[in-house]
């Protein structure tokens, strides 16, 4: 209502309940607040339209976004025709002066850690896992010597499934290596000697290598499924199995026979019956220059040594010592042997030390071993009578021994590892 008072219009309002006002109840076009409900619909339009275009934010957002990022697209709840984006902000990568481990190639990280020693090489593994592939990449598990590693287990079988080519782990106690797969391993020279190992853990050892070139196996028990499985190793060029015991005399044979290009063997000292010796000699392959077959004391006879003769006409290196069944009438067997240079016939004692004048006949031959037959005070008389031969100069034979008994070092058949274990 309005009011006059003077020169001052006086307004009053009633003032009613919001739900008993008219305007609120009825639709009416031309109210502020019609105005402001479509200005907002023509807003919601004009936004639900611009998705569409180069330009809108939701293309900006999904452009901006890290590919690796999943967005979410989700509805209003108010209004079911608002669609909106979550996404997250790409993070800012960090400046960094100059290289960084993460930029390096691979190729250059290998070489760095060729250089690491083998404990180093380890506590790298631990760091991420990009680092963990790399050092237990095969070109850094060439080599690998654990010499002084008290007890080797599950270790064992992680460094052989590492691909490594040599495994050097002498005088060791050896448990269950524990593979994890069943593919052949790419070792070739494994030294094993007098290690404190059970016959099934070598049976499992070598049932999966196909690629051994030298192994030594020196006093250890083994068995007709460890012979077996060196069969398969057709490439094998030097086997120690000095002291070895526990196999049938055809497994023997049947291994030999396979190994068709064995050069070096040691088979001194078995625990060997008459039965083994004849399967031994009568299966040689021909491709052996250097033997050890000493300690068989009467289980080696005259006609073995003839059979030796005959299928192993390239003997470099031969020892027959403690063969107490081999006389003076060898001489024109071993005289066949035209590439002899080395001969042991350590307490042979049906030889005469008289008798050892012959070995003039011998020009080729270079060292002769008799110990046991010459007394300290007559080996200078002996060496004058044979001025060509270096006499009792070898005590112990080296014949596919990976480690010399004179040298002290840690090679394996003249190979020094990379990885060395420093206890």
């Amino acid at each position: 209502m309005l009011y006059t008072s003077g020169q001052f219009l006086i307004v009053s309002f009633c003032v009613r309940p919001l739900q008993e006002l008219p305007c609120l109840n009825e639709t009416l076009e031309g109210s502020m607040l019609s105005l402001s409900q479509k200005s907002k619909r023509k807003k919601r339009q004009y936004f639900g339209e611009g998705l569409d275009t180069e330009s809108t934010p939701q293309e900006l957002i999904q452009q901006w976004s890290p590919p690796h990022k999943q967005q979410m697209v989700c509805k209003g709840k108010e209004n079911e025709e608002n669609v909106f984006v979550l996404a997250r902000r790409p993070r800012k990568r960090r400046e960094v002066n100059g290289l960084s481990w993460d930029n390096l190639p691979d190729e250059l990280l290998l070489g760095i850690l060729a250089h690491l020693p083998l404990q180093d090489l380890l506590r790298m593994s631990r760091v991420c896992k990009r680092w963990h592939r790399l050092a237990l990449d095969e070109s850094l598990w060439q080599s690998v010597d654990l010499v002084g590693k008290a007890q080797l287990d599950q270790a064992l079988g992680q460094v052989l499934t590492a691909g490594v080519l040599g495994l050097r782990c002498p005088r060791t106690c050896l448990g269950e290596p524990r593979f994890t797969h069943t593919r052949p391993l790419r070792v070739q020279h494994m030294d094993l000697s007098s290690c404190i190992v059970a016959t099934p853990v070598i049976e499992d050892i070598l049932s999966r290598c196909r690629l051994l070139e030298n192994i030594s196996l020196e006093g250890l028990e083994l068995s007709d499924r460890i012979l077996q499985s060196l069969s398969q190793n057709t490439g094998l060029v030097r086997l120690n199995l000095c002291g070895c015991s526990g196999f049938s005399p055809d497994s023997l044979g049947e291994m030999l026979k396979s190994c068709t290009r064995l050069g070096e063997l040691n088979l001194s000292w078995c625990d060997f019956g008459a039965d083994h010796v004849k399967a031994a000699v009568g299966n040689f392959p021909p491709s052996i220059t250097q033997l050890n077959l000493s300690g068989y004391r009467q289980n080696l006879t005259m006609e073995d040594l003839t059979d030796l003769a005959e299928r192993c006409p390239n003997l470099v290196n031969l020892d027959l010592s403690d063969s107490v069944l081999i006389t003076t009438s060898s001489f024109p067997i071993l005289q066949q042997l035209k590439s002899l240079r080395h001969l042991a016939l350590s307490r042979c004692y049906q030889f005469h030390p008289a008798a050892l004048a012959d070995f003039e006949k011998f020009p080729e031959l270079q060292t002769l071993e008799v110990y046991g037959l010459v007394q300290d005070t007559d080996l200078p008389i002996l060496c004058k009578a044979l001025p060509h031969l270096q006499i009792n100069t070898r005590p112990f034979s080296g014949v596919a021994r990976p480690t010399e008994a004179a040298l002290r070092n840690r090679t394996m058949w003249g190979m020094a590892c990379r990885l060395v274990f420093r206890p």
